[in-house]
């Protein structure tokens, strides 16, 4: 199998071309979780190997090891690599498990002219460094869809240029990721009783306000509700809890498994092959689903883990935004708030190289306005009538308007009276008319989500 560039892959290349010629030796390419990163890397590695230079390609999961090596096939260029169980080779081009080139570096006598490294919001840490300061002469390109650290660090230190490729907007338009539709029903638990540590909710303490039956019955209601049959990724904030949500999944008799730090490679490997395959419905994780599955059949995320980190909330939904037959949307169940912390998969993101400090905040722009629908939990960015059911959004609150210089409150008859209605209209075809009446762009849906919501009441 060729490989095959998209437009906005090369003109992400030509990007990379003209900062080295500017004068970048680290540059750090940023596209969004699906848009073809490894396609990237594995042609500019091809073009260096044409011209002779020796190239290493650092990762820190086997399934990178795995990507990176099939992509670096289909471009025709041989590749040793570098990892247990593998045999060492002299091939111009390595793919390097971080791990274990860290522990082998005094015995290695050839020197890189170009290091890639893939997840590149990890290299200022631990053992990237270490690796990446071995070779302090060799170019460098980073690839990432989150160049933000949990911890807030920049990456103005192993990095000296950003170069963007397309928004997840822009991709999504053209067919490349999938439209998100997300739900976030009614907060469970209380964020605050959360301590945070290292810039994010610590794991215990999150998970002793998670796994609790009320939360993930409420997450296995939805599920059910909305996307019964889809294969779907759970986060949760601990083994304990994750052992826990997918034993619940189970006894409602939904296909469910753990994939944990602690699961053997063949049987991790196993499980994400029967989530793609569709034996398996929901495959529960903590962190080990969050960077580099690649399983575009995946069409559901439930969120039972909440963050402060940016990052990790994209890398979690970015799992189930690839595109695949028959896949009309990502459905994203957001029952921590993470949607309301870090806005939308496609908002627009100003990211940067400096600290977390300096930048005055912990990623991107703020988060934007976020609405839920109170009828179908539906999620979506502010507009008068909910996208998924049609129900009319009334902003909840005073509002005030000025007259004459005064503030005065708005008169609400006129929402008491929709209420008023909204209750009298007792069967399916009642609710119904009160859609049409109201000029609702779908109001049956409107009126099924209602009576839903009114039976599960009851």
């Amino acid at each position: 199998m060729a490989l095959t560039l998209r437009d906005y892959q090369t003109r992400a290349i030509q990007d990379l071309r003209i900062a080295y010629r500017q004068g970048a030796r680290s540059p750090l390419l940023v596209m969004a979780t699906g848009s073809g990163k490894t396609v990237c890397f594995a042609a500019i590695t091809k073009g260096a190997v044409d011209r002779g230079r020796r190239v290493l390609i650092l990762v820190h999961r086997r399934q990178l090891i795995r990507q990176a090596s099939a992509k670096l096939t289909a471009a025709g260029v041989p590749h040793g690599i570098i990892a247990a169980g593998f045999t060492a080779s002299d091939q111009l081009v390595q793919v390097a498990s971080v791990q274990t080139l860290v522990r082998r570096l005094s015995g290695i006598d050839w020197n890189p002219d170009l290091i890639v490294i893939d997840e590149a919001h990890h290299a200022v840490a631990g053992s990237w460094s270490q690796t990446l300061t071995h070779w302090p002469q060799a170019y460098r390109l980073g690839v990432t869809a989150t160049p933000v650290r949990r911890d807030g660090r920049g990456l103005g230190a192993m990095f000296d240029r950003l170069v963007l490729g397309p928004s997840v907007t822009d991709l999504t338009a053209q067919g490349f990721l999938a439209e998100a539709k997300i739900y976030a029903p009614a907060l469970r638990f209380q964020a605050e009783k959360i301590r945070v540590q290292s810039g994010d909710y610590a794991p215990e303490e999150a998970a002793a306000e998670l796994d609790r039956p009320t939360v993930t019955g409420d997450a296995i209601e939805h599920y059910q509700r909305l996307g019964r049959g889809c294969s779907t990724i759970a986060f949760c904030c601990t083994m304990a809890h994750a052992e826990h949500v997918a034993s619940q999944f189970r006894s409602c008799g939904i296909a469910a498994q753990t994939v944990l730090g602690t699961t053997p490679t063949e049987e991790r490997e196993q499980a994400i092959h029967d989530l793609g395959s569709g034996r398996l419905q929901v495959l529960v994780s903590v962190d080990v689903i969050s960077e580099g599955t690649d399983v575009p059949s995946v069409g559901a995320a439930i969120l039972l883990r909440p963050t402060q980190s940016e990052g990790l909330y994209l890398q979690q939904v970015g799992r189930v935004l690839r595109p695949a037959p028959g896949k009309t949307h990502a459905l994203i169940l957001d029952h921590v708030g993470n949607v309301h912390r870090h806005g939308f998969p496609d908002d627009l993101r100003e990211w940067s190289l400096d600290d977390a400090r300096k930048r005055g905040r912990s990623g991107g722009p703020p988060a934007p306005s976020v609405r839920t629908c109170e009828v179908c939990f539906a999620a979506f960015k502010p507009a008068p009538i909910c996208p998924c059911c049609g129900a009319e959004c009334v902003t909840q609150g005073r509002q005030l308007k000025q007259v004459d210089g005064d503030l005065q409150e708005l008169k609400r008859e006129g929402i008491r009276q929709r209420v008023a209605e909204r209750k009298k209209a007792r069967t399916l075809t009642d609710l119904i008319q009160v859609g049409i009446a109201r000029g609702m762009k779908n109001p049956a849906g409107w009126a099924k989500h209602v009576y839903l919501a009114r039976q599960q009441r009851a």
